[in-house]
């Protein structure tokens, strides 16, 4: 099964082409430029996008506007293609690097997104002698380590949410329009208008 996988959410986008396990390529960018890597995936691998047997997204949480842009992309693929595809987590993809790690991704506005669904200041978080992963573990890395966390060096793979353990934590395919995105709370635009 050849699946084309990505995530938006975070500052690092990420994309993975995987076939039936076999990591054919991954590549590191931003969200703009994910249709210019999904091209260079396909044509990496000898490949062309009628190939594909499915997708699967990343669904945040994360920056709203690059959680749209992954779901969007999704969205107009599998209508062009007339393939299925499955959504997963980001915090899920980031715990799946990093055995035992616990995922911690920047929300903005002082606080880190983390398991359970939910936003809050990381001088909150208990961390004791915990992995932390992901870019609000490098944001907040002060605050985490005061704490007691062990966090990896800023450049570590561990802190990006690689397409290719999306693809492999994938179940339950069906129609992508039906994929929703974790938000977690409402978007800035929102909150101004209030």
């Amino acid at each position: 099964m050849l699946i084309l996988a990505f995530d938006t959410a975070t500052d690092v986008a990420t994309s993975a082409l995987v076939d039936d396990g076999e990591v054919l390529g991954e590549r590191a960018s931003v969200a703009k430029t994910l249709l210019e890597d999904v091209d260079a995936l396909l044509r990496q691998a000898s490949s062309r996008p009628t190939e594909l047997d499915a997708l699967v997204v990343g669904t945040g949480p994360g920056s709203f506007t690059s959680t749209r842009i992954g779901l969007s992309v999704a969205r107009g693929l599998a209508l062009a293609l007339g393939v299925e595809g499955a959504g997963v987590s980001t915090l899920d993809a980031l715990a799946a690097g990093a055995d035992g790690a616990l995922p911690v991704i920047d929300a903005r506005r002082g606080e880190v997104f983390v398991p359970g669904g939910v936003a809050v200041p990381p001088d909150q978080l208990d961390v004791r002698g915990r992995l932390c992963v992901g870019d609000g573990a490098v944001r907040h890395r002060d605050v985490l380590e005061a704490r007691g966390a062990v966090i990896p060096p800023d450049d570590d793979v561990r802190h990006t949410p690689r397409a290719a353990l999306h693809a492999r934590l994938a179940t339950g395919f069906g129609p992508v329009d039906s994929i929703e995105p974790i938000y977690v709370r409402a978007p800035d635009a929102e909150r101004w208008r209030a």
